[in-house]
């Protein structure tokens, strides 16, 4: 028997699932319907599932938050996001953090068979759509990943110019937040972030948000983490 847990902060959607899911298969238990990351976390405390169906914008606890935390503890967990997001940083994010689908709702009952089916054997499934953003996304990263080796000691003087509270939004940015989640957060107003990622990418010479998050999981942070050591030493 497979056991499933469905994440979604809309009732409808969890209730439909869960009629769509059982009606599929004999062999699928859907154990728990949850409506935030918080809950999914205390879930599995009471029952480990297989297969998380796990929507990305959620109260208390967002899904791609909560695929990290999961997969820290129990990395033999299937995690499929389920959202009406093909974000690029969402996209990048979710895999990230380990999982194995990405679908978008208003996936069939066939669809969903075939992604339970798939990540139950260790497989990955995307959808089309989403498929063709991630393909350009990790182009991007190869090109970017490949700019940053080259330039970086000629940029290391502007991100050091970088104050805490850019560091900040850059964080939140790497963690696919929205300008108005960033804004509730940072107790800032959206124009204020955006304000801030102006300055941000003309410091670092990017183009756009995605680049400031890649950039930042693959280098900033350690950048980030090294320039605080150092100012650390200075003021001793």
């Amino acid at each position: 028997m497979i056991k499933i847990i469905i994440a979604d902060d809309q009732e409808l959607i969890r209730e439909s699932m869960k009629i769509i899911l059982s009606n599929a298969s004999d062999n699928y238990e859907v154990i728990d319907c949850v409506s935030n990351g918080k809950e999914v976390l205390e879930s599995i405390k009471i029952q480990v599932p297989d297969v998380i169906f796990m929507d990305i914008r959620m109260p208390e606890m967002d899904g791609v938050t909560c695929t990290r935390l999961v997969k820290e503890v129990y990395d033999y967990i299937n995690i499929i996001v389920l959202t009406t997001f093909d974000d690029e940083e969402f996209i990048y994010n979710s895999i990230k953090y380990g999982a194995s689908g990405y679908l978008l709702k208003g996936a069939s009952a066939s669809e969903l068979n075939h992604a339970i089916d798939t990540v139950m054997e260790g497989g990955s499934i995307i959808a089309p759509r989403a498929a063709t953003k991630a393909f350009k996304l990790f182009s991007n990263m190869a090109k970017l990943e490949k700019q940053t080796s080259n330039t970086l000691l000629e940029t290391v003087a502007d991100i050091s110019d970088l104050s805490e509270t850019e560091w900040s939004v850059i964080e939140k940015v790497s963690q696919g937040y929205s300008n108005k989640e960033v804004s509730n957060e940072l107790y800032f107003s959206e124009g204020t972030v955006r304000n801030y990622l102006s300055v941000i990418l003309g410091k670092l010479q990017f183009r756009d948000r995605t680049q400031v998050a890649i950039w930042y999981i693959q280098t900033g942070e350690e950048i980030h983490k090294k320039c605080k050591e150092q100012l650390e030493n200075e003021d001793e």
